[in-house]
């Protein structure tokens, strides 16, 4: 496999034929930074955790040279902390057990605006070398503009591909900001089946995010949660744990809705039901 970047790095933790380690793959995760991966694919992590027959891989676009900083490592150059966060991946991939993790080492603004041509040759690349069952994307209503650059050219690559090797299930995951106010008949909850220290456990091998004023290991962990109790008033909850999600196959079809309109969509119909139960139920 030829990466378009020079510092792209692949990783596999148990060392085996890279071939048939990535074709293994049967859940793939492609996100925009280091530790975005324990975040919006975590389902797809803990599935194929201790599996026989399922096993995780993940993409990682960008170097994460403009990551906040503080404490100790507020003086870290933008160099440095390329090399550590390529680590910290390195290391989640170990403790998660991941078949592999492909670091593309691209800065945010070669990306910016999406797609980049050379992001989606090498995302379709690894699309055709893993051919996952279920692949776990940003989602169109993130607000980090990043994380909407490498959902964009994800959807490009994932379109080039036959219909044939095209996942099954494509997830449009949280990061920055929650999927909770969607209506409940367009989300998808999926569930995290694992040991409740494992999230935080796999956020806090990012140390220089964790450590620098970032605790996203309590936040994710939260979150899920959150998610899991606050689904239903009238049910158990359904699971410990639970990512949102929306069904991205849709914006795979050939008269598939720009995701402007795909998110207008969803705009319009929380619109229109939370009038709705106002006006039903509050009479003043």
């Amino acid at each position: 496999m030829k990466l378009s970047q020079p510092g792209a790095d692949l990783f596999l933790p148990k060392q085996e034929n890279l071939q048939a380690t990535l074709a293994s793959t049967t859940h793939l995760g492609i996100g925009a930074h280091a530790d975005d991966l324990e975040i919006l694919a975590f389902p797809g992590i803990t599935a194929c955790r201790n599996h026989p027959n399922q096993r995780f891989s993940g993409v990682v676009v960008t170097n994460g040279a403009g990551a906040p900083r503080s404490g100790s490592y507020s003086r870290v150059s933008d160099k440095e902390l390329i090399r550590l966060r390529q680590e910290e991946q390195r290391q989640a991939a170990k403790l998660g057990d991941y078949a592999s993790v492909i670091q593309l080492d691209f800065s945010s603004a070669e990306i910016r605006p999406s797609p980049n041509p050379a992001l989606v040759g090498d995302l379709l690349q690894i699309l055709k070398a893993t051919q996952p069952r279920i692949v776990y994307l940003h989602n169109p209503a993130d607000r980090h503009e990043t994380h909407l650059a490498v959902l964009g050219a994800s959807l490009a690559a994932l379109r080039q591909l036959p219909l044939s090797s095209r996942p099954q299930e494509v997830y449009g995951c949280e990061v920055w900001g929650d999927l909770d106010w969607v209506p409940s008949s367009r989300i998808v909850r999926l569930p995290c089946a694992a040991p409740e220290d494992f999230g935080p456990a796999l956020l806090r091998c990012f140390r220089s995010q964790v450590e620098g004023g970032k605790r996203y290991d309590l936040a994710a962990a939260g979150r899920r949660r959150a998610q899991a109790t606050f689904a239903d008033a009238y049910s158990p909850d359904p699971a410990q744990e639970v990512v949102l999600a929306l069904d991205l196959l849709p914006l795979l079809e050939p008269e598939a809705p720009s995701l402007q309109e795909f998110v207008s969509g969803l705009i319009n119909e929380f619109r229109a039901q939370t009038t709705d139960r106002i006006q039903r139920m509050v009479s003043a």
